[in-house]
């Protein structure tokens, strides 16, 4: 199967996703916190979207595996394997506010090639295999493209919350928030689509696992953008992040992130 034709599998989940979260969206909801030492909330959207997801990839391509956020691994050391998250942002979700996503994922050998961020209540879809990305959406179909920013001083800085961070790590990103334009929380995956964009300039995040982030790289790096670890290491895995449209603000970033 070519990129395309898998390009038009995860449009076909992204729909199926949708229309099985949208009738939870903004409604009375029962909220289960998985959470251990921080709120992390779960909801039946959550549960009913990725059921969905995994019923068509298990119909269609029964020798792939699949990692999602909600039901675990099943053959994630298979060749393709997607990761799903069927709600990034459901704290954001659960509050009625429309700043979430649903992120799909392809990986070949533990690599991600194709990726999705599925926003069904405003009917955007962002999507990127690592050379290209692209946008459709209420606004037309478009490519996505990062903007240049040289310097953190003119750079626009995302992150979901300071408070999911450690207090050395919430130190760090203080000493970066200092230093750029403007800072804003909230967002999760829209942010780094944003990014993706040419809206915002930096997202800084820790804690995250791969299913917050696989299937943000290939849009941001398809549209020009470079993701990494802290570490400047591979993204993939998740952990402590940052994604930037310009170069220059990435290793601006990196380097006060080291203290």
């Amino acid at each position: 199967m070519t990129a395309i034709d898998f390009a038009a599998f995860v449009n076909e989940m992204a729909t199926v996703s949708g229309e099985t979260i949208l009738p939870f969206f903004r409604t009375a909801l029962t909220v289960t916190d998985k959470g251990k030492d921080q709120f992390d909330p779960v909801t039946a959207a959550d549960h009913a979207a990725e059921t969905a997801m995994r019923t068509l990839i298990r119909r269609t391509f029964p020798a792939h595996g699949v990692v999602g956020e909600e039901f675990g691994a099943d053959r994630p050391d298979a060749e393709y394997v997607w990761v799903l998250d069927p709600i990034d942002g459901t704290k954001s979700f659960m509050a009625g506010m429309p700043a979430w996503g649903t992120l799909i994922a392809l990986t070949r050998f533990g690599e991600p090639v194709f990726g999705m961020m599925s926003q069904p209540f405003i009917g955007e879809r962002f999507s990127g295999d690592g050379l290209a990305a692209q946008y459709r959406g209420p606004a037309g179909d478009r490519d996505l493209r990062v903007r240049p920013c040289a310097n953190l001083s003119d750079a626009v800085l995302f992150t979901t919350s300071p408070l999911l961070m450690n207090h050395d790590d919430r130190t760090c990103f203080q000493k970066v928030e200092a230093a750029v334009k403007l800072s804003r929380y909230g967002g999760d995956c829209y942010a780094y689509c944003m990014l993706a964009a040419g809206h915002v300039d930096l997202v800084i995040e820790t804690g995250l696992k791969p299913y917050d982030v696989v299937a943000l790289v290939p849009i941001i790096t398809g549209a020009g953008g470079v993701i990494t670890t802290w570490e400047n290491g591979p993204p993939a895995t998740g952990g402590r992040i940052v994604a930037a449209g310009d170069k220059r603000v990435h290793a601006a970033a990196l380097e006060m992130l080291k203290s």
